[in-house]
């Protein structure tokens, strides 16, 4: 079916999220690829064992530095025997050789921190607060990562509490400044659900521009899920600004009554009920710090 578009410079093609599909798909299925508002590409990832943390006393070094985000276990092993890793003080470049979690271990003079990195993507249902503690909440989604890993891991950005959809937690605090600063454009769409019919003006003013109390604001790309609903609308956005989607409908009177994000910096939930959660791949993450966020 011929899908409407609007955008900037040239047009994409918005097709349906299939997140209420995905919801009654087996989670122990291989995801098969989802369809994504403006590329129509599907994406298919491989599910990932869950990742271990370091338990034991001593580990071996190569694998303290890969832990620490440096490299890989092999390249590691080069880094030692190039006398790059310190160890409390003195160069180390024998392979094999164990340290502790209390041994000041350095690279380049900067002293690594051994908790492996772990990256969880969420499906996230409404009526949880994205914070990693709120006393006045009565549901986090923190909750439903509880038993993912023993790592202490929080929100990349925020999803407002009525909002669902993809949102990825880690611990890994560079990933997470690259993925929320607005220099970077990690691309986020999100299937819109108003309460009455949108008018196809108002879709060209999203495209082209509008300005709200806190400046101007324009989507990279917008459409009609479906040319028959005028009242499901896919909006393709970069900016992080508070409740910037709602507020973009708003502006011309519409109320949104469902706001479900599938798509963020690369990443789908296809595969993933409402409520549940798995890791990335490695491919995924290694994809995200190589910057590709499209």
């Amino acid at each position: 079916m011929k899908k409407e578009i609007n955008k900037r410079g040239n047009g994409k093609r918005f097709d349906n999220d299939d997140s209420k599909r995905g919801d009654r798909k087996d989670f122990n299925k291989k995801p098969q690829g989802e369809k994504v508002p403006d590329l129509s590409r599907k994406k298919t990832f491989k599910k990932e064992d869950k990742q271990t943390n370091i338990t034991s006393d001593k580990v071996r070094l190569n694998r303290y530095v890969a832990n620490a985000g440096v490299c890989s276990r092999r390249d590691a092993d080069v880094l030692i025997a190039k006398g790059e890793i310190t160890v409390n003080g003195k160069v180390v470049t024998q392979m094999g050789i164990t340290v502790g979690l209390k041994d000041d271990v350095r690279y380049n003079g900067n002293r690594l921190n051994p908790e492996e990195k772990v990256y969880v993507l969420l499906n996230k249902p409404k009526d949880y607060v994205t914070t990693v503690e709120d006393k006045h909440a009565k549901r986090t989604v923190m909750d439903l990562v509880t038993d993912a890993c023993e790592q202490r891991i929080y929100p990349v950005g925020r999803l407002d509490k009525q909002t669902t959809g993809l949102l990825l937690l880690t611990n890994d605090g560079e990933l997470t400044k690259t993925l929320t600063h607005p220099k970077y454009n990690a691309k986020k769409i999100y299937h819109v659900y108003t309460d009455k019919p949108v008018f196809a003006n108002h879709i060209d003013q999203l495209a082209s521009g509008i300005t709200l109390e806190d400046g101007p604001i324009h989507a990279d790309a917008v459409s009609f899920v479906e040319k028959e609903d005028k009242t499901q609308v896919g909006i393709e956005i970069h900016s992080g600004r508070n409740r910037i989607v709602r507020r973009m409908f708003e502006h011309f009177g519409y109320r949104v009554m469902k706001l479900d994000r599938v798509y963020f910096a690369g990443l789908t939930k296809q595969g993933v009920p409402r409520g549940k959660w798995r890791f990335l791949t490695d491919k995924e993450v290694t994809r995200l710090k190589a910057g590709l966020l499209k």
